[in-house]
């Protein structure tokens, strides 16, 4: 059982008996499937367990930095379980909300969603929410910045190697507000971008308590489901205490700034929030 961290491929489990790996996180671009299939190896991650995080993420920035104003457009980029959550966020909240996901709009039809050109010309706002699969590295990338308007910001809480940050760079004088999350080449973050993003955290978005007992309870299940332990397929947390606190997004981004050689430690041990809205 692992998280992002832990990178599964041949170098650590060739030769080994190890027959599953279940990772506590909706990502699994750690974990090298290809060869683990050939190896007969099965996967599990938790799918959704922190989307509610990322969302209260995504709408703690948009309030912070004023763009949450009703009437706005709210562009999200990759409709999955955090970009359903966060649509319903925006909307809530007065938003105007388009959607562009091809993938599910291959499956459903084109009716709920906005070809991406013309999300990012008639956005305010655009907030990616994509995997991280080979086809969409730098997905944003110079072009996909010159189609936003002019003053619209950006939101990157998905993964860091989605975006060519040397195109975010070069677009940074066309754009408000840039919000970062993820970083390419974790945890030696572009401190070009650091100093150029209005709100910079070191990939917690996700972290929120709900998330990880969700992520913890998802992959302790798989495993019970896998060698058949009945006691493990019935895995709950109990007993936790919810914090009180609102969540302040800014204390996340004051930390890496202060040291940004920081981020691991950061991470590591980052006092997780309650994730309601």
């Amino acid at each position: 059982m692992v998280r992002t961290r832990t990178r599964c491929d041949a170098r650590l489990l060739e030769g080994s008996s190890v027959r599953l790996v279940a990772t506590a996180t909706i990502g699994t671009d750690h974990i090298d499937q290809a060869w683990c299939a050939r190896r007969g190896i099965n996967v599990a991650s938790a799918p959704g367990c922190n989307a509610a995080a990322v969302a209260q993420y995504v709408m703690a920035a948009l309030r912070t930095l004023a763009l949450d104003r009703p009437g706005r457009t709210l562009g999200v980029v990759g409709v999955g379980h955090v970009g359903t959550k966060v649509a319903a966020a925006a909307a809530k909240a007065g938003m105007r909300v388009l959607l562009s996901d091809p993938p599910r709009e291959a499956a459903e039809g084109p009716a709920a969603f906005t070809p991406l050109p013309d999300l990012l010309a008639q956005s305010d706002v655009v907030t990616l929410h994509i995997p991280l699969w080979p086809e969409n590295r730098d997905f944003a990338d110079a072009a996909f910045f010159a189609k936003m308007q002019e003053g619209a910001s950006f939101i990157n809480a998905s993964r860091g190697e989605v975006v060519d940050e040397d195109a975010l760079l070069a677009a940074r004088r066309r754009l408000d507000k840039v919000v970062v999350d993820v970083w390419k080449n974790e945890p030696d973050i572009n401190r070009a971008l650091l100093g150029a993003a209005n709100i910079a955290t070191p990939h917690i978005a996700g972290y929120s308590i709900q998330g990880k007992i969700r992520g913890t309870e998802m992959v302790v299940r798989a495993v019970g489901d896998y060698f058949r332990i009945a006691a493990l397929q019935r895995f709950e947390v109990r007993g936790v205490v919810l914090p009180t606190d609102p969540y302040d997004i800014l204390a996340d981004d004051a930390a890496l700034r202060r040291d940004p050689a920081a981020f691991e430690s950061l991470r590591g041990r980052y006092a997780y929030r309650n994730d309601q809205l």
